[in-house]
């Protein structure tokens, strides 16, 4: 009987607390653990590391972390990234990261999530403009506090940068930071030292069903239209996958086009 009461007792307290300071708060007064989740994309496909321990293959997903910090390491044949992600409990991490053998041409982005409100960007390099819902907020490093909790885009970008777009969504009562590497524009590139010449699989595209070949933003019939060409069009081939090809267009553009509709020039 007395146990019973005693386990009444713990429950009202507990509710009590929650009543008073949040559910977040409550548990860890009363030393409850709440994970964290992280999850982490990458192209191409690359190996997980945390804390130097194998995790997995991208796309990697963990739901049953502590809150701390941690350093995330993707390898994928010379391409490579490593960097700290910190993780709250009750909320969750993201890792995207686009990998290059080289570190200039390497972009991806960290979205954290964090107690309070508004949104926090850092770049590298630092003074990226910021354009969030299509309006200017000005350039990074910055904290904006009049955002409101829902979903947004945000685009950051730099001269002699790739322009980077990220899609992500606001909670109540949380603060995000978007911590971004900006991939350096093929522009750009020319002027940088290299050890030897190398020149650009050019594609041509070839007729289609549909007298056209849509470009999309992720490697899969899934993805988001973000352009087309036209059969004849001439592309930049970026990196070849099972099924599709990643290409630039003439207008800088970066996606994926179906690989059976084009061929190397």
């Amino acid at each position: 009987m007395k146990k019973n009461l005693f386990i009444v007792f713990l429950i009202l307290s507990f509710l009590f607390l929650i009543g008073r300071i949040g559910f977040k708060p409550a548990a860890e007064f009363l030393g409850f653990q709440i994970k964290a989740r992280l999850k982490v994309s990458s192209l191409p496909e690359a190996m997980v590391s945390i804390n130097g321990v194998s995790a997995g293959k991208t796309p990697f997903e963990s739901e049953d972390l502590k809150a701390g910090n941690y350093k995330v390491k993707l390898e994928a044949g010379e391409g490579v990234w490593e960097g700290e992600v910190k993780l709250t409990g009750g909320t969750f991490s993201v890792v995207n990261r686009e990998l290059s053998k080289s570190v200039a041409s390497a972009s991806g982005e960290i979205l954290t999530l964090d107690s309070g409100k508004g949104v926090i960007f850092t770049s590298r390099p630092d003074g990226a403009t910021i354009e969030i819902d299509g309006k200017d907020y000005g350039v990074t490093p910055l904290k904006i506090n009049e955002i409101l909790p829902g979903s947004h885009t945000f685009i950051l970008n730099h001269q002699n940068f790739l322009k980077r777009s990220i899609k992500a969504v606001l909670p109540e009562n949380m603060s995000l930071t978007i911590a971004v590497d900006l991939a350096i524009s093929e522009a750009e590139v020319i002027n940088l030292p290299a050890p030897s010449i190398t020149t650009t699989t050019k594609l041509t595209v070839k007729q289609t069903p549909t007298g056209f070949l849509r470009v999309r933003d992720k490697p899969n019939v899934a993805g988001a239209e973000i352009g087309r060409v036209s059969p004849g069009d001439t592309v930049s081939q970026l990196e070849e996958l099972t099924g599709w090809v990643k290409v630039r267009l003439e207008n800088n553009t970066e996606g994926y086009v179906s690989s059976q509709y084009v061929q190397k020039i």
